[in-house]
């Protein structure tokens, strides 16, 4: 975390450099250090190629922003001096990026070996949690929760529980409560991607409280029903099965429901039977 945090620093000291010597590209490119941008701001320290031929170097959807990739290079002042502070910020970057990728492979290599081989297959099961996740995750928690009673108490300890602030009968707010913030970190990531995920329970919840809550808010929640499923897989050693409703099935049930409220709303009673086989459900008028 500490020396993702020092990338982003450098990633910043760069950017405000650039618009110290009036180099807009940050405002058209949505990512300064993605490979056209990186070609840039090379192009850009050589001192030698013109506004058009830097802007020329843009790769893929961002050809299509050249004439604007243009307009924001024209006129920059970049000196030497810029340059050297450049430089070096690059240089610092790509060795935090280097020992960044070490310890990824080292943890991923740990998390293969017991105790966390099999917890950490189980976490992947969840939707929008991935490698790097799982092991956050179960660096926090460890693998054996017996230390929790229940998954409310590990929700409270990692911060993901409304807080009960009230005074004289009078509510001063919901605000989350004080916790971990490496995990309550990691799962608000893991909620923001799974709700990214076609057929997920997530996306569905946060679809339901964004519009009444606030996205923000919304994502806590889901964040918080997360800790508690993984908390229940993880205590009973199950996978994650949430996502195993089809979608034709949901197609199903809903075209169902369409036909039974046509039917009422002629005045018909209807009585549904519920089969396991996928037949149409057999309407008693």
């Amino acid at each position: 975390m500490q020396l993702i945090q020092d990338a982003t620093r450098e990633r910043n000291r760069v950017q405000k450099l650039l618009e110290q010597a009036n180099v807009k590209i940050a405002s058209v490119l949505s990512d300064v250090f993605g490979v056209s941008g990186q070609h840039m701001i090379l192009a850009l320290l050589g001192g030698q190629a013109t506004s058009e031929q830097i802007a020329r170097l843009a790769r893929g959807q961002a050809q299509r922003k050249i004439p604007q990739l243009i307009e924001a290079l024209e006129g920059h002042r970049m000196s030497e001096h810029g340059g050297l502070l450049i430089r070096s910020c690059l240089r610092h970057l790509a060795c935090l990026e280097e020992e960044l990728e070490e310890l990824d492979r080292e943890i991923l290599r740990r998390m293969q070996a017991p105790p966390f081989q099999k917890p950490f297959a189980l976490l992947q099961t969840l939707p929008g949690v991935g490698q790097l996740s799982a092991a956050a995750i179960l660096a926090e928690t460890g693998t054996d929760l017996a230390a929790f009673s229940t998954s409310e108490q590990m929700a409270s300890w990692a911060g993901l529980c409304p807080g009960n602030r009230e005074s004289a009968g009078i509510q001063r707010g919901r605000h989350t409560t004080h916790g971990n913030p490496y995990l309550r970190t990691a799962l608000v990531q893991c909620a923001w991607a799974a709700t990214r995920k076609q057929d997920s329970v997530f996306k569905v919840r946060f679809l339901q409280l964004a519009p009444r809550r606030g996205p923000k808010r919304a994502i806590v929640a889901v964040a918080h029903l997360m800790l508690l499923i993984l908390y229940c897989m993880l205590r009973q050693d199950v996978p994650f099965r949430g996502a195993e409703i089809g979608s034709q099935q949901r197609r199903r049930q809903r075209r169902a429901h369409h036909h039974l409220r046509c039917l009422r709303r002629l005045g018909v009673a209807v009585q549904v039977i519920a089969t396991s086989e996928p037949s149409p459900p057999d309407f008693r008028p």
